[in-house]
């Protein structure tokens, strides 16, 4: 049987949130008076030296080659203690790109919510993998927990009213934050791959419908076609071109042949990646209104966008949008959402029914009544009561955050592929690296404009030879210099392809075929080197890459990085890929 509905709650435990996240509340509110005070707030600088007399971090290791150029200090006070190279980088960096003072509330935050970032040691760049969350946030929501009894939301009882309370104000929260009008409503997943698959295996496909997507696409969006295929639909590629992404033109020609010719009895089924987590490519979300207007249903994959892009449902009506909750601002995982128009949910029919999405079920018997709210038939067993309330304050923060993200990345993102670019192996003066990614094409001046691309650089490390050096390896020395960064296909096999120009040896794969076969076709390790800027990058995030490939352009640095990699994995030197 289904459970009953709340009735409201008598004197419940109230919510506080904490000093951060009322200034972050006020930030948004102003964010172009912020952006127009005086740097003062950004980070001044200690210059030391190795025999400083401050203590060294424990927890920092210091490779055995000795190429680490100098030592991050423990986080002693509010000022960043750093080294006379990175100071000047700094000061040239500030020279080259002064509107990166306009995102210095971002340096406060640095500060007072990513504390641990200083105190390890580590440079994170894989915020495409997924975000750091902010301190104040397991703050808030902890002091929370210890303060609250909550309990399952399919009850009526005091704390399964606190739990369903605190779920409908995450999903009024995630609501606002993508400005979507009154007729969407929000299904909590696991993730946006469980949003996707949820959309997957209820559209009502079949023989005569379609499925058109971008080659450029996450696993997830490509997974759908499993659906489609065993209902005898077609599924439609858009070709990716060499720099990933999709070409408007071509888009537009391959919805138009594939638009749907009976709308009502042969649904079509379009799904757009906002952001390409490999080729760091935008689409214009415009693509979903042509789509829309062709006849097709639409789902955009909006995992890689929204957490440093603004979304608003009411400017871009698609009928549905997948996200995860993770990898906007780190906490809780295990969360997604499908944002959903509620007319479109009410187009998809379950394969199956499950505790919380019925009403009352016939045993034995074939009768199902679903429960009457149409986002409860979609979420499977019992919702991520514990976690939801975080989304709450999760998106709070971001709010607060987001309109200085593209400004800041942008600047990031320019500076290391500017800089990356000009490096050159020591003995030959041939290049480190190869950028394969979307760069920006435009120059951010100012708060609040948003970028023509992500905050991603994908490349490959090249030999003096010119040969791609293995990403094992540089996945291996970058740990070693406690950089966090991410290797290989990144789940998304059509936008490799096209970065790495294999597309040709793509047609060539066979069933039952394995990534150590594909890899001896084309005769190379697969994927690439990412690298991804998010809520908590600085400068020194990317001073710290740029000098990191500084090392590798250096032959004895790279020399020893590459025994101490044979040693670690036990490969011989010329039998790697």
């Amino acid at each position: 049987m289904g459970h009953s509905q709340s009735q409201p709650i008598p004197r419940s435990v109230r919510r506080k949130q904490s000093t951060v996240f009322s200034q972050l509340v006020c930030a948004t509110a102003s964010s172009s008076t912020l952006a127009s005070m005086p740097s003062k707030g950004t980070s001044e600088f200690l210059l030391v030296n190795e025999k400083s007399q401050y203590r060294d971090n424990e927890n920092k290791r210091r490779p055995a080659d000795g190429t680490y150029a100098y030592r991050r200090l423990s986080y002693l006070s509010p000022k960043e203690i750093i080294s006379d190279d990175a100071a000047m980088a700094y000061n040239d960096f500030l020279r080259e790109f002064p509107e990166y003072r306009l995102t210095w509330i971002l340096d406060t935050l640095r500060r007072t919510d990513f504390t641990r970032l200083e105190t390890s040691g580590e440079t994170f760049v894989d915020y495409m993998g997924g975000a750091l969350y902010p301190e104040s946030l397991i703050r808030v929501h902890t002091d929370f927990l210890h303060r609250s009894v909550l309990g399952n939301t399919h009850s009526v009882s005091n704390s399964s009213k606190l739990s369903l309370k605190c779920a409908d104000e995450a999903r009024a929260a995630v609501l606002s934050f993508f400005q979507a009008p009154p007729e969407y409503t929000v299904v909590f997943t696991t993730n946006a791959t469980g949003a996707l698959k949820l959309v997957g295996e209820s559209f009502p496909f079949s023989g005569g419908s379609t499925y058109v997507l971008s080659a450029d696409s996450h696993n997830s969006v490509h997974g759908i076609r499993e659906f489609a295929t065993v209902r005898g639909s077609r599924v439609c590629y858009i070709p990716s071109p060499p720099h990933g992404g999709i070409d408007p033109v071509l888009a537009k020609n391959t919805l138009l042949r594939n638009r749907p010719r009976f709308k009502d009895l042969l649904p079509c089924l379009f799904a757009l990646t906002g952001q390409s987590n490999i080729t760091n490519s935008k689409t214009s979300l415009s693509l979903i209104e042509y789509a829309s207007s062709l006849g097709y249903n639409t789902i955009l994959d909006a995992a890689a966008l929204a957490p440093t892009s603004l979304v608003s449902l009411k400017d871009t009506p698609v009928d549905a949008m997948a996200i995860s909750f993770y990898k906007m601002f780190g906490f809780p995982t295990g969360v997604g959402a499908l944002v959903v128009k509620k007319s479109f949910l009410a187009q998809l029919k379950r394969p199956w029914f499950a505790g919380g999405t019925v009403d009352v079920v016939q045993v034995p018997g074939s009768i199902v009544t679903r429960s009457h709210s149409l986002h409860e038939q979609f979420e499977d067993g019992t919702i991520n009561y514990l976690t939801l309330p975080a989304i709450t304050d999760g998106l709070r923060f971001l709010s607060a955050c987001l309109p200085f993200l593209p400004l800041r990345l942008t600047t990031l993102l320019h500076y290391v592929v500017s800089s990356l670019t000009r490096l050159r192996h020591d003995t030959i003066g041939t290049p480190v690296v190869r950028i394969l990614s979307r760069t920006p094409s435009k120059r951010l001046r100012s708060v609040g404009e948003q970028a023509d691309t992500g905050s991603i650089i994908s490349l490959i490390f090249l030999s003096p030879s010119g040969d791609m050096l293995p990403n094992s390896f540089i996945e291996h020395a970058a740990s070693q210099h406690n950089i966090s960064l991410r290797t290989g296909c990144m789940c998304n096999p059509g936008g490799a392809a096209a970065i790495l120009e294999i597309q040709d040896d793509m047609k060539q794969l066979y069933s039952g075929v394995t990534l150590k076969d594909f890899e001896h076709l084309v005769g190379r390790e697969l994927g690439v080197v990412r690298i991804s800027f998010g809520l908590a990058s600085n400068f020194y995030d990317a001073w710290e890459v740029v000098r990191f490939a500084t090392l590798m352009s250096n032959e004895r640095t790279r020399e020893v990085m590459w025994n101490q990699w044979t040693e670690a994995s036990g490969v011989m030197i010329g039998q790697a890929i």
